[in-house]
């Protein structure tokens, strides 16, 4: 156990910060899920549309330091990818 104050106030912020880290975390998940289930649709409207809500979500969680920023890019450079080629079959 902790025996100072600062100690104790250091293990009193931990908690707070990882209460905080595991909600954003799971609201990136949640965010995630909609985009990978819009492109399993089929619908590239549907699908840019969650990409787009999702976007802003990803980059704040980078931002926070929750995630790494290179994470975060490749996690969005991927689902534009299959987006695009959900658009591709589409049309051919």
């Amino acid at each position: 156990m902790a025996n100072t104050a600062s100690a104790r106030k250091r293990i009193r912020q931990n908690a707070t910060r990882n209460e905080r880290h595991r909600a954003r975390r799971s609201r990136v998940g949640t965010f995630l899920i909609k985009v990978e289930k819009a492109i399993l649709g089929g619908d590239k409207t549907v699908a840019q549309a969650a990409f787009k809500d999702a976007q802003p979500e990803l980059q704040r969680a980078a931002t926070k330091g929750v995630m790494h920023s290179n994470t975060i890019a490749r996690k969005l450079s991927r689902l534009s990818a299959r987006i695009k080629a959900l658009a591709a079959s589409a049309q051919g």
